[in-house]
């Protein structure tokens, strides 16, 4: 078990550990050049993001090929580390590889000279986060995937702590490593179910062993506590909205595009490959766990009026809908519905990567705004098209992906969502044929109010007047932040365009995990998306942005050829308003009231009104996380009761602690039988 083992077909596996060796070399060069910003910026992260480059066409050649093996001499003597790199761990490196080249480009231009943790350190713990996450997706043993885990955990909570010295985000950190162990004690206890008492801890055992009904339901359920905790699921939510705004923008942009979907790897690869039985209520729990998260979200993202926090919700949302994908995907799989399996598992993994994209953009573009302003609060922006325009159209598309339209990726992703929720009338029990298409009827509102969350968004922060006079002098975004946001761009633009064959690139794995896939489909329907048959359902990207093009540009001819030199430029209607001003424009907080009205019930308000003897009054909402204090503040305050009565028995005397030992003797004497 411990000699170095090397197949002969070991090439893209190999590539993968020599991308691996490079960002831990560019770590340990930025402790070297602990304080030396530029070369830091400028030399360590491009050097990065070309690894990244190197990932992604890696893990590209990988997908196709057949699963690579590997044992590495390092870990403990009986426990070496194991590898395996098959499709699944070849989509989501792909996935990584391609966020990270963005990411890591736009982080070359966004730092800057004495921002809370030293330059070379920041580099430091941004490269090892994203080594522990590409060795965390080729682990094949659980030592090897936990010891990953915790890199990653660790590793993402210094970078949560960057700016270590305000006290709320050192609270936002501490939330989040607690959150991080709780779930972390739920994949352990996971695994251990999964070995079945054979002390063999290799994934490859765990594949071989079946498990009762009853322990593979426990399995399945401590699985989805405990990944399902990193990736924000309720009612384990609580770390994301306070961790996201406090690390600085482009690790935020990683947490959310990459990070979350790695816990939803972990649940992937136990309940589709370590699992071998599947019961039909494990995908309803999903899809019910699921959709009341995507729910809770997007209602909590329609009223935020901090970007960061809004971005925050809105990931909250979109985990939530990839989890009801995944959940339907297993209760097709459940009956033996391998084609309908394949559809919702391809949206679910389709979503993810299409959202790894257009999150981390608009994490990058709000960093980009937060640096020109000093602002994060919507309600103290504005009009920033004019000062920012190299931020605002990459902003725009990365809402209009978030928001689901065409020809963007996020709208394929949801699409094909919403078109595995209709095709469910086979299913055996006349209970779930009628409940599943009600949840269609959900998905369908919750993507309606992503898309007013993102005109909400976009309007705010970059149309109308500015709001504050120092907006007039916000600098757009620098080359290394656009080249950044250039790239992410790329990819929205380019799953919206090519769904065929990104389908094509996610065959194989709904092939390995549902022993299904759309590819034939595809590729007999050329550029027309065709989810099941061409009779029930079509999608053509092409056909549909010729069509706006061909819109957009005979009504540009008809304008210059009837109306060129006609046209004269007016102050808009006014309202009867002769003077208009930043105050007369809608605030955040006004486009998010009638959806606070209509969802009353999801949050916990607290109103301060104005008082009569107040020079200035007010009125001011607070809208709170209702679930904060139904279930965290009371185990907070349960935990403090028995710490204290715990705490007693430490009175810091030894002859205390030689009573203690006396009387455990006499009670085990009493108890043993002899």
């Amino acid at each position: 078990m411990n000699s170095f083992t090397y197949p002969t077909d070991w090439v893209h596996l190999d590539w993968v550990l020599v991308v691996v060796l490079g960002w831990l070399l560019i770590g340990l060069l930025g402790v070297v050049a602990l304080r030396r910003f530029r070369f830091v910026a400028i030399v360590l992260f491009p050097v990065g993001a070309c690894l990244s480059v190197l990932l992604m066409a890696v893990a590209l050649g990988a997908a196709f090929v057949g699963p690579q093996v590997a044992v590495l001499p390092l870990g403990l003597p009986q426990l070496p580390f194991h590898l395996r790199l098959d499709s699944l761990s070849a989509f989501f490196l792909l996935l990584i590889g391609g966020v990270s080249a963005g990411v890591s480009a736009f982080a070359a231009g966004y730092f800057r000279q004495g921002e809370g943790t030293p330059p070379g350190l920041i580099c430091l713990e941004y490269h090892l986060f994203l080594a522990s996450i590409a060795m965390l997706v080729m682990a094949d043993d659980a030592y090897l995937f936990m010891v990953m885990w915790e890199t990653m955990a660790f590793a993402s909570f210094f970078l949560v702590m960057v700016n270590h010295r305000i006290p709320e985000i050192r609270q936002a950190g501490y939330i989040y490593m607690l959150v991080a162990h709780i779930g972390a004690l739920g994949i352990l206890l996971c695994f251990g179910l999964l070995q079945a008492n054979t002390g063999d801890y290799t994934f490859a055992n765990m594949r071989q062993q079946h498990l009762t009904p009853f322990w593979g339901s426990v399995a399945f359920v401590l699985a989805v506590f405990g990944f399902g905790a990193k990736a924000g699921l309720l009612p384990l939510h609580a770390w994301l909205p306070e961790a996201h705004p406090a690390a600085p923008s482009p690790f935020s942009a990683l947490m959310s595009g990459v990070m979350l979907k790695i816990a939803l790897y972990g649940i992937l690869r136990v309940s589709f490959d370590l699992l071998q039985t599947r019961i039909w209520w494990w995908g309803v729990l999903l899809m019910a766990v699921g959709l009341a998260t995507a729910l809770f979200g997007v209602v909590f993202s329609t009223v935020q009026v901090e970007m960061k926090r809004l971005l925050a919700y809105s990931s909250i949302e979109n985990i939530g809908l990839m989890c009801a994908g995944m959940g339907l995907a297993l209760l097709f799989s459940a009956y033996d519905m391998h084609a309908l399996s394949a559809l919702a598992l391809t949206a679910a993994l389709y979503h993810m990567l299409s959202h790894a994209f257009f999150k981390s953009l608009l994490f990058c573009s709000t960093g980009a705004v937060m640096h020109a302003t000093g602002e994060r609060s919507l309600g103290k922006l504005g009009g920033l098209i004019r000062y920012m325009p190299w931020v605002a159209w990459p902003t725009l598309v990365g809402v209009l992906a978030c928001a689901g339209l065409p020809p963007f990726g996020g709208f394929v992703a949801e699409w094909l969502l919403l078109q595995s929720f209709l095709f469910t009338t086979g299913l055996p029990s006349a209970l779930l044929d009628m409940l599943v298409p009600v949840m269609a009827a959900l998905i369908a509102l919750i993507a309606a109010l992503s898309g007013y969350t993102m005109v909400k968004y976009f309007g705010v922060v970059f149309l109308g007047q500015p709001r504050e006079e120092k907006l007039s002098t916000a600098h757009d975004a620098g080359p290394w932040e656009r080249l950044g946001m250039l790239w992410l761009v790329a990819g929205c633009v380019l799953l919206g365009l090519l769904p065929n064959q990104t389908i094509a690139l996610i065959d194989p794995v709904t092939r390995l995990l549902v022993q299904g896939g759309l590819a034939h489909t595809a590729a007999d329907n050329g550029w027309l998306l065709v989810p099941v048959s061409i009779e029930r359902a079509s999608y053509a990207p092409a056909i549909f942005l010729l069509g706006v093009l061909a819109t957009f540009g005979l009504a540009f001819l008809l304008v210059r050829r009837l109306y060129h030199g006609r046209m004269r430029r007016v102050p808009p209607w006014d309202c009867g308003h002769p003077w208009q001003t930043a105050r007369m424009q809608d605030t955040a907080e006004g486009l998010g009231q009638p959806i606070r009205r209509i969802f009353d019930s999801f949050f916990r308000i607290t109103r301060q009104l104005p008082t009569a003897f107040d020079a200035k009054p007010r009125y001011q909402v607070t809208l709170e996380d209702p679930i904060w204090y139904a279930l965290y503040l009371p185990v907070a305050r349960w935990v403090q009761r028995i710490s204290e009565i715990v705490g007693l028995l430490q009175q810091g005397r030894i002859a205390v602690y030689l009573m203690y030992s006396f009387a455990t003797l006499i009670v085990l004497l009493l108890l043993v039988k002899r």
